[in-house]
């Protein structure tokens, strides 16, 4: 039965396709479904689908609900069902045993064999003309005797030309005899399905919220709209205020509570331990309800498929994660208390578990527990458990007696918060609440989580930089880098001086690093190995070697990502894939975002060189929508400037002078050099790509002065061929070779293989003797592993062509141009792989073209354009999913509208029919 899904059933297609299939069936067989699933899971609006879809097909339609309230009224569900349409019901009224159920007629009531031949009768004689469809909802709360005779009814529907369709809850006991019936068991959505129902049903939900109530409702759709309707507004922009239990609404209670409210009060009061207990322990559980009740006490919820019991691994686990909200949500605020104290009893040999549980049975301020919190926070947050770090610290302000102590620690949670969680923009909020806890602090925490606002919303890093040594000028010498906050200033002021890319801060932020007690491992290999590459010593990549060494098995994604980001310049990404991906893979559940944000760029940025650009985009792309929706503006350049440079590399110049421009905008204000190194690389790709060498020049200098390393220009690593490439071919030949020898002053060849590959292919490229440069060259290409960077590979290749080709050995640059080539083509990086066909031209060689369409080729940037565009979206809206400009995208569509012979967006589809891709 072809038929048009409902919009709103999204996720539900194979369910759809399984009713249209039985929907089919019925005209000519007839027969019954029983549709089959937990409550909440969306057997009603499948059953309206199909009802829906029915009618549209020419079925006659007869629909019912249960009623728990009306179950014990005999027939009451039958009598609905035949006045649930004109025609059933005079029908009905025609037939003497129906008649008496209706109330049209008085007689002696017949029994369930007579009832049940009625109704096949009636059925039978309403789809002579129309072949006819019942539905009935929640069976399990029919009344006995109407369920009793439509399972019978049911059993004899096969060859009336009739059908029945049956929505049943799993769990629940029912009169109604499903024997012989064929069953469709309807699941939870899937995840994709679930967060599609939720962006479209609450679009505003931040996305860590939304995470979290996904892996609350696991699935099932009423849950997934009904969890959000019961937050605050507040509570849905943010994580960290989302309470342990989420709220239900009264649809959601009343969902559970009829299963939980009969249980006898042992098994309700087991329920609550497991409930608040939390991980299922049975051991834990047995100890915090001694001299109370026993386990065997659990076996009322058991056979209700409340709760399932391990004994082999000793667990207890809920059917259902909001199974155990409702528990909590029906139990009073002293019983959870009283619950809370024996758990914490239980727990007394373990710290943490022990404050947690204590902090719940406590109402009034006690500072020994506040102590004991924020010491849980700082541990959570050495473990990348940012969440429950954040938690920890707001219950600990909560529980402060003194303001001061309240508004350090309101404080604290912000810049954890910011720094671990991704809610730096939740920071002025708290910021504000501490400031009403103690109108006079002008505490060291206070000043961090200010400045990590400002540098990661708006780049203020002026501010932020005299924030920070302000608060440190009124710490006593030296500073304890023992203690959480202060290692936290010290970091936040590194950044300060990464970003900023100006040796005054770097000053100060040196000045303060040597008044501490001891400069933690990662923040010494920050400023020695990434702030300043180029004046590293041996022992600094010694010691950063064996920091990745011992990330492995790491449980701190910070950690994670700044030793990562130490080696980012040394090529060291490589070593640590795995370690990358998966801290960027945190972010998909909301837990740490930040660090999943700058893992991702990290990741981006050695996908650029190792030639992973498909992936690239899709992965930058994820955490550039992060950061765009949780305010990080200034980490989000790192990843626009490696989709600028993949842009200008392979054509597409309206979208990396879009980036470019962007960059410099922001950058010029807030004096912010890495950003303008950003740009300025992504400028000097695009102008070695259109072959505009002294353009190129120009723009590379503004990273580093060619011929030498600026102090803290750590980007100059990673355009050092394009800066000698550029400056040869633009006439400063004498400039590149410096170029080269402060490299190698620096032992920059020393420091990976990468480098030693570009610095001995830079060598020969500013070599004015040809045997020299063809020795360079080979050197280069002969290091072990070169296929890892294939864009440089393939550009040192067209390099050693073209010299060959001028010193009038055209066979053997042929070799090299035709790789070059290949790999070009293969990365998409199309004004290179012209570049390298006309070398071929010029040895006499054939050229190696790319399939086209009637003459027409799109870069990928136009074919994302033109399909975003054949699919209907506005400029603003393709903008927006690229991260572009709507002119950008305007300027995209009007050079690509003469390119396929269009005048109009409406003609696009079938114009992209012959590009289309797999």
């Amino acid at each position: 039965m072809a038929s048009e899904a409902q919009p709103s059933l999204i996720g539900r297609e194979e369910d759809l396709a399984r009713l249209d299939a039985f929907l089919a069936d019925v005209p000519r067989f007839g027969g019954a479904l029983v549709v089959l699933g937990e409550a909440g899971v969306g057997k009603t609006a499948l059953l309206a689908a199909a009802a829906e879809r029915a009618e549209r097909a020419g079925l006659a339609i007869l629909s019912i609900g249960g009623v728990q309230y009306r179950a014990q009224i005999a027939y009451g569900a039958l009598r609905l069902l035949l006045e649930s349409s004109p025609e059933s019901r005079e029908a009905a009224a025609d037939i003497p045993v129906l008649a008496t159920i209706l109330g049209s007629a008085r007689a002696e009531p017949a029994g369930d064999d007579a009832v049940c031949a009625a109704v096949v009768t009636l059925v039978a004689k309403l789809s002579v003309d129309k072949p006819m469809l019942l539905t009935l909802d929640d069976t399990q709360w029919l009344d006995r005797a109407s369920a009793g005779v439509l399972a019978r009814v049911a059993q004899e529907l096969p060859g009336t030309g009739a059908g029945m369709l049956c929505a049943a809850r799993m769990g629940e006991d029912s009169f109604f005899d499903y024997g012989g019936i064929p069953f469709h068991h309807v699941g939870p959505l899937s995840s994709a399905a679930a967060e599609a129902l939720l962006t479209r049903s609450f679009p505003m939900l931040a996305s860590h919220v939304r995470h979290s109530l996904m892996a609350a409702a696991e699935g099932n759709p009423l849950a997934l709209l009904e969890l959000p309707a019961a937050l605050t507004d507040s509570q849905r922009s943010q994580t960290w205020s989302l309470p342990d239990r989420l709220p239900l609404t009264q649809r959601l209670q009343s969902m559970f509570a009829s299963r939980i409210e009969h249980l006898p009060a042992a098994a309700r009061h087991l329920l609550l331990v497991a409930a608040l207990e939390g991980t299922g322990s049975l051991r834990v559980i047995r100890q915090a309800v001694a001299g109370k009740c026993h386990l065997k006490h659990l076996a009322p919820a058991e056979r209700a498929r409340l709760v399932d019991v391990d004994d082999g691994t000793g667990r207890l686990t809920f059917r259902h994660p909001l199974m155990r909200s409702a528990v909590v949500a029906l139990s009073t605020s002293d019983q959870r208390r009283g619950v809370h104290r024996a758990l914490a009893e239980v727990w007394r040999d373990v710290p943490e578990q022990r404050a947690w549980h204590l902090a719940q049975a406590t109402v009034d301020p006690d500072e020994s527990l506040a102590a004991l919190l924020e010491e849980v926070a700082d541990l959570s947050s050495r473990r990348g458990d940012g969440p429950n770090a954040v938690a920890a610290l707001l219950r600990s302000a909560d529980l402060s007696p003194a303001g001061t102590e309240r508004a350090r620690r309101l404080a604290k949670a912000a810049y954890f918060g910011a720094n671990l969680t991704g809610f730096v923009r939740d920071v002025p909020r708290l910021l504000d609440s501490a400031k009403q806890a103690s109108p006079d602090d002008d505490s060291l925490a206070a000043a961090v989580a200010t400045a990590v606002y400002l540098i990661n919303s708006h780049g203020d890093t002026d501010t932020a930089c005299r924030l920070l040594t302000g608060a440190f000028a009124h710490l006593p010498e030296p500073y304890d880098t023992d203690d959480t906050t202060t290692r936290e200033a010290l970091s936040a002021l590194l950044m300060v001086s990464v970003h900023a890319g100006r040796a005054q801060e770097w000053a100060h932020y040196d000045a303060i690093a040597a008044k501490c007690t001891a400069v933690p491992d990662g923040l010494h290999l920050l400023r020695t190995t990434f702030a300043d590459p180029a004046r590293a010593r041996p022992a600094d990549w010694a010691r950063l070697d064996a920091a990745l060494a011992a990330l492995p098995g790491e449980p701190d994604p910070a950690r994670i990502v700044r030793i990562a980001t130490a080696g980012a310049y040394a090529d060291r990404l490589g070593a640590i894939d795995e370690q990358l991906r998966s801290t960027a893979r945190g972010g998909s559940t909301g837990a740490n975002s930040f660090p999943a944000i700058q893992a991702s760029f990290l990741w981006g940025s050695h996908a650029w060189s190792s030639g992973q650009w498909t992936e690239l985009r899709e992965v930058v792309g994820t955490s550039l929508r992060m950061c765009d929706e949780l305010g990080y503006r200034l980490r989000s350049w790192t990843g626009k400037w490696v989709l600028a440079c993949l842009a200008a590399v392979r054509g597409d110049f309206a979208t990396a002078r879009a980036l470019a421009d962007e960059m410099d905008m922001w950058a010029g204000p807030r004096r912010s050099q890495a950003v303008r190194c950003y740009a300025a690389h992504a400028r000097t790709l695009m102008a070695l790509s259109q072959s505009d060498f002294e353009r190129a020049h120009h723009h590379a200098a503004v990273i580093t002065p060619t011929g030498e390393f600026a102090p803290f220009a750590g980007h100059a690593l990673w355009s050092i061929l394009d800066q000698v490439e550029a400056a040869v071919r633009s006439g400063h030949r004498e400039q590149a070779r410096e170029h080269v020898a402060a490299a190698r002053r620096a032992g920059l060849d020393a420091v990976s293989q990468r480098l030693r590959f570009i610095l001995l292919a830079s060598a020969a490229l500013a070599a004015e003797d040809d045997q020299e440069a063809e020795r360079g060259f080979e050197d280069a290409l002969a290091i072990e592993g070169t296929e890892r960077w294939p864009f440089d590979t393939a550009r040192i290749q067209l390099y050693f062509g073209e010299r060959l080709r001028r010193g009038k050995a055209p066979a053997r640059a042929r070799l090299y141009l035709d790789n070059a080539v290949e790999t070009f083509t293969r990365l998409e990086a199309a004004p290179w792989a012209e570049r390298a066909n006309q070398e071929l031209r010029a040895c006499g060689a054939a050229v190696h073209t790319t399939p086209r369409t009637e003459g027409v080729r799109l870069t990928p940037q136009q074919w994302e354009i033109a399909r975003l565009a054949a699919a209907g979206l506005t400029n603003k809206q393709i903008a927006e999913k690229l991260f572009l400009s709507p002119r950008t995208v305007s300027s995209h569509l009007y050079q690509l509208f003469p390119k396929l012979g269009v005048s109009s967006r409406a003609a696009l589809r079938d114009a992209l029919a012959p590009f289309a891709r797999d």
